[in-house]
């Protein structure tokens, strides 16, 4: 039976989870075109506070004067809110440091999305975590390539497995220690199985 939705109804909005690697600190056109789809579908953006992408992307959206913008923050302040949208602070235990103190609030940021747009350069571990984050909350992620100058579509994890089979071994090995890769693929096999009922 199919339903005929009311032009009128207001459908839910949207949220984009916008992140990237720190070595990428300009977007070229087509990662502007992305966003602009983005702001032109009203979509609401949440991104994170990090120089590198992120401040990239918030500085995008700055020039383009968009409200709909929500910056994530770990602990009691921002590094970066170029535009002045609102603030999301994520309570983090100050005992963590380094990527451990900031991969709370990508999880959060993962876990609120409906969907990702990740900026990576084949090297940051960071930036490939929310890709496996947003999988594990099952959403998808389009991944600019920064190597390939290419959009991928990560929908399931052998997207994700084989887009790794495009990097550097020695990048891929040190993402594995940095992130413990296996125990996150592990995981998200596991939660395959189950949805399959195997």
């Amino acid at each position: 039976m199919r339903i005929d939705h009311d032009k009128n109804e207001k459908q839910p909005m949207k949220t984009i989870f916008l992140s990237g690697s720190r070595d990428i600190s300009c977007l070229n056109d087509d990662i502007r075109s992305r966003i602009k789809n983005i702001m032109d579908n009203g979509f609401h953006v949440i991104v994170g506070d990090a120089n590198g992408a992120d401040k990239a992307l918030q500085k995008f959206l700055a020039e383009s004067e968009y409200k709909n913008v929500t910056v994530f923050c770990a602990g009691s302040s921002c590094r970066n809110n170029i535009g002045e949208w609102e603030v999301q602070k994520v309570t983090v235990d100050p005992k963590l440091t380094g990527r451990n103190f900031y991969t709370q609030k990508d999880k959060e940021m993962a876990a609120k999305a409906d969907y990702g747009l990740v900026l990576w350069d084949g090297k940051s571990a960071g930036s490939i975590n929310n890709v496996f984050e947003l999988l594990k909350n099952k959403k998808y992620a389009v991944v600019y390539f920064s190597p390939e100058k290419k959009f991928h579509n990560i929908k399931h994890l052998v997207d994700a497995q084989t887009l790794l089979k495009s990097c550097d071994e020695n990048a891929v090995d040190s993402i594995k220690k940095k992130i413990k890769l296996n125990s996150v693929i592990r995981t998200l096999e596991t939660a395959q199985q189950e949805a399959f009922g195997f």
